[in-house]
């Protein structure tokens, strides 16, 4: 699967960035550092944010939980505000809702 960036000028810059890298124009840090900004970032996410990201992908909470690799009954309870999505489970949410379901599929 290709790489997705924020907007077609971002994807340019970073394969430019990797080419500097490889021809020893960027060091590792500066590369890792640029690799960083580059990551989609982890969004704090509503309850209804959450319902949202899924009932968009036609999901039920059971199937959804699959994706995540989380139960059932914890996607219902971030639906419900009972409790919040966190560590890896907050960024496969952000990913899901910047990028779409196949990024984590």
């Amino acid at each position: 699967m290709a790489k997705k960036y924020k907007s077609k000028i971002s994807g340019v810059v970073h394969r430019a960035a990797v080419d500097l890298h490889e021809i020893g124009g960027i060091d590792k840090k500066t590369m890792r550092d640029f690799d960083a900004m580059c990551l989609t970032k982890v969004e704090k996410l509503s309850p209804r944010q959450i319902k949202s990201i899924r009932t968009a992908n036609n999901l039920s909470q059971d199937v959804f939980a699959h994706y995540l690799n989380v139960r059932s009954t914890l996607v219902s309870q971030w639906e419900r505000g009972e409790k919040k999505p966190s560590g890896p489970s907050a960024k496969l949410l952000s990913l899901v809702k910047h990028k779409g379901l196949e990024a984590i599929a």
